[in-house]
């Protein structure tokens, strides 16, 4: 008989150390082997399977075994936040910029799952697409980004990566985003030049101006020489964006 009975804490943390790293830690006593054997690879899977959905790109790219081992990894010396499995994407992706320290690592490997977390955020989230229906007089318009449209900018081109494309050295110029969700609940990206990114960072920042207001900004933070030019491709984008419901009418000036 064992004059030190281990504490339900003690349990606890034995039966927790082994199932996320049953490689090293000891099986708790008391629990017949293959029954934690079982649990261990059970949980496991289901992380496993989760973050294959999630992330198929960076799957495919590092292969079958590189994956494993990846995933072993943070299951083992990630401590999660929470217990909800829909925010397990998020817990990896914390995991490999603030915790993974591999040199083999593909220098693009977080900004990659960074994008490929962004289409699954925005097709789980919460918000309402609100639908454009009047676009007439935009310039005159107030407007705002859409919650279900996100700006973004990486060093690398993410949404060409593939296991023909992998680039080992960023481009000299960086690459901008819009990832959004259409009227039709798919998910969709559009790249940018720096001037619409900008563009967009300003009615992120200060949201419900007049569109033409937004323009006036640009022009004068560029001081283009042909000012005209730019007014009328800004205010040409944005009724694009309008038209697609990354940019929502939000009210006309009175």
């Amino acid at each position: 008989m064992n004059s030190n009975p281990l504490s339900f804490k003690q349990q606890q943390a034995r039966f927790t150390a082994y199932i996320k790293d049953p490689l090293h830690a000891p099986i708790p006593p008391d629990v017949k082997p293959e029954r934690m054997k079982m649990y261990a690879e059970l949980i496991f899977n289901n992380v496993d399977s989760f973050l294959s959905s999630n992330f198929p790109v960076l799957k495919k790219i590092v292969g079958e075994a590189q994956w494993l081992q990846l995933v072993r990894d943070f299951f083992s010396q990630h401590a999660s936040k929470t217990p909800y499995f829909a925010d397990i994407p998020q817990e990896f992706l914390a995991y490999l910029q603030d915790e993974r320290t591999n040199a083999d690592d593909y220098p693009f490997l977080l900004e990659l799952a960074h994008y490929e977390w962004v289409e699954m955020a925005l097709s789980i989230a919460q918000e309402e697409l609100v639908i454009n229906t009047h676009l007439e007089d935009l310039p005159n318009k107030c407007i705002q980004l859409s919650p279900l449209a996100w700006v973004l900018a990486y060093q690398y081109p993410v949404q060409c990566i593939s296991p023909a494309f992998l680039p080992d050295v960023a481009p000299a110029h960086p690459t901008f985003l819009i990832v959004y969700r259409n009227q039709d609940d798919d998910i969709k990206f559009i790249t940018i030049n720096p001037i619409t990114y900008r563009l967009l960072q300003l009615i992120q920042e200060n949201s419900g101006l007049l569109t033409q207001d937004y323009v006036q900004q640009i022009i004068a933070e560029l001081q283009p020489a042909n000012t005209e030019t730019v007014s009328a491709g800004g205010l040409q984008t944005l009724q694009e964006l309008a038209e697609k419901n990354i940019i929502t009418v939000t009210s006309h000036a009175n």
